[in-house]
């Protein structure tokens, strides 16, 4: 299997939210992504994060100089120790599993499907810390990580701005149209790194701004760059959705690591919600499948 290197940047294309819904669906099925920059509020943003702060204190904390989280203990990655005994208490924060569900957040879904959304239950939150280099979001598919349907999407959130070395998402355009892919084990979250061909050796990428929004096709190959930076630890939020009443496979309605964080399920995330109106919301979904399925190219 042949894996390439990163040998070319291009910058993100950015889309703007004024334009009207077929130019960005074109978009979106020509390069496999939607960049929209500040998209989301600076305030619900700095709240969200306000609240995640609290809870990876000591070992993350708030910069006043660069207004950036920083890493004071070791660094970890995802699966660590230390990340399984932070991140129960980032899940078991209401308003992180609210802030996908939004008005700006589904009209934006659904006018990319053109139909009613369902937002996964599924919500992730990333904690890429500097001092891990080689152990960052390998490429990827997320047809593959979450057996996704023909209109599943991801919807990635930067909490704060996001600089060079700082742990940058990373997308491979055009890399949707030809479909699934053939994975490897891989160092890094998800453990698999996804086949690149030879021809595909320019990515896209940008310094990113609080409030920024980007949108990939299932198929869309991704990765992280890795956090090269000193101190600085880039947190980010990100979901699966689509069209409502498509095939979920069955461990999406799960939490995010759920099946492997002894004592970690909704019953615990949910112990200290002051609102019921988001708990077991998909409870009544039409269409929950065991069986593995290839998403669609575009």
């Amino acid at each position: 299997m042949e894996h390439s290197t990163v040998s070319n940047v291009s910058p993100l294309v950015a889309s703007c939210a004024n334009e009207d819904s077929a130019t960005l669906r074109a978009r979106f099925h020509e390069l496999g992504y939607l960049y929209l920059q500040d998209y989301v509020s600076g305030v619900k943003c700095d709240a969200l994060l306000e609240q995640f702060m609290a809870q990876l204190s000591p070992t993350i904390v708030s910069d006043e100089k660069y207004d950036l989280p920083v890493l004071r203990e070791e660094p970890f990655f995802e699966t660590d120790p230390t990340w399984d005994k932070l991140y129960p208490k980032l899940q078991s924060i209401q308003a992180f599993h609210q802030f996908f569900h939004e008005p700006e957040i589904t009209g934006l879904m659904e006018r990319l499907l053109e139909n009613p959304a369902f937002v996964y239950p599924m919500k992730m939150a990333r904690i890429a810390t500097p001092g891990k280099i080689g152990y960052e979001t390998p490429p990827h598919q997320d047809a593959h990580s979450h057996q996704g349907g023909p209109t599943m999407a991801g919807i990635w959130v930067a909490l704060h701005d996001v600089a060079a070395g700082m742990g940058r998402l990373m997308l491979l355009p055009g890399s949707h149209r030809r479909g699934l892919r053939m994975v490897s084990e891989a160092d890094g979250v998800g453990g698999v790194q996804c086949e690149i061909f030879p021809d595909e050796n320019t990515w896209h990428v940008a310094n990113v701004k609080r409030g920024d929004v980007i949108i990939f096709h299932s198929c869309c190959v991704h990765k992280a760059e890795p956090n090269t930076s000193d101190l600085t630890v880039r947190l980010s939020v990100d979901t699966r959705f689509c069209e409502y009443g498509e095939a979920v496979f069955v461990t999406n309605f799960e939490p995010h690591h759920g099946w492997r964080i002894e004592g970690f399920d909704w019953q615990s995330i949910y112990s200290n919600w002051s609102d019921e109106t988001l708990q077991y919301y998909w409870r009544d979904y039409p269409n929950v499948s065991d069986t593995v399925r290839v998403a669609s190219d575009s």
